[in-house]
């Protein structure tokens, strides 16, 4: 047995390397301090002590403009001047109800009166060369200053056509708007919603959503000790395990008084 250990022990001694390569921690080595487990040597990068601010650094000199300076708006040219006629035939096709109408980059604007709602929304709606079948939004704008203070916008999607068109009017705070419910079942909600932001009416009674009047405050409501503020349908069901409730107390027996 003992042989055997030392068999082990020179065949061990004769495959360690002679130089190891894992030295013990701070080992002193040629003056130099060696980190155990080391893998790559420290490199001793030079700072400089001084920064350059790289805004007053030189700079190349600007050489000939090669690419060309482009407005924006002129990459919608093309689609801007299809909407101009687009626009153009409308009003020939509504003078009595289409006020005007404006064109930004692809998107086309008209102004109509109160009056024309029904009139312009139904050719926008039932025109082959329109089908604006959806209300994609309805909202308003409010200006103080103007004597028509309200602006209401429209915003319709045709599907076939793959177009879109935003429909202005205007009203003020006593003067109803037509409603759309008739042409668009889309446009529900979103006139009830333009109401009590803005307070433009639609009707007198139909498509609101808070109804008036509103009453907010409550009376301060006492409940007895022991009851809820809900109601409870019947005993309810008590899901606790056998082992954890209590028994029931039992009455404690009444105190005899000492007899005087």
């Amino acid at each position: 047995m003992a042989s055997k250990l030392c068999r082990n022990r020179a065949l061990a001694s004769a495959m360690r390397p002679s130089q190891p390569a894992i030295r013990a921690r701070n080992e002193v080595v040629n003056g130099a301090v060696m980190r155990s487990l080391a893998t790559t040597a420290r490199q001793n990068v030079a700072l400089p002590k001084e920064v350059p601010n790289p805004r007053s650094a030189p700079r190349e000199p600007m050489g000939v403009l090669t690419a060309p300076i482009v407005n924006p708006v002129d990459k919608y040219q093309s689609k801007a001047d299809n909407m101009h006629k687009y626009g153009s035939w409308l009003m020939g096709c509504l003078p009595k109800y289409i006020q005007q109408f404006s064109v930004w980059k692809d998107e086309l604007t008209i102004y109509i009166c109160p009056s024309g709602v029904i009139p312009v929304f139904s050719f926008l709606k039932y025109n082959s060369s329109a089908e604006f079948t959806q209300v994609s939004d309805i909202t308003a704008v409010d200006f103080p200053t103007r004597d028509q203070r309200f602006e209401i916008v429209y915003n319709l999607l045709s599907v076939r056509h793959n177009a879109r068109i935003r429909v202005k009017t205007y009203a003020d705070e006593t003067s109803p708007v037509p409603s759309l419910i008739a042409l668009y079942d889309g446009a529900n909600w979103y006139e009830r919603e333009v109401y009590d932001l803005f307070g433009i009416r639609y009707d007198e009674e139909k498509k609101r959503i808070v109804t008036e009047p509103l009453e907010l405050t409550q009376a301060f409501r006492n409940f007895e000790g022991g009851s809820s503020a809900w109601e409870q349908l019947g005993d309810g069901l008590d899901r606790k395990p056998e082992s954890f409730k209590l028994p029931t107390p039992k009455p404690e027996p009444p105190k005899e008084e000492p007899k005087k």
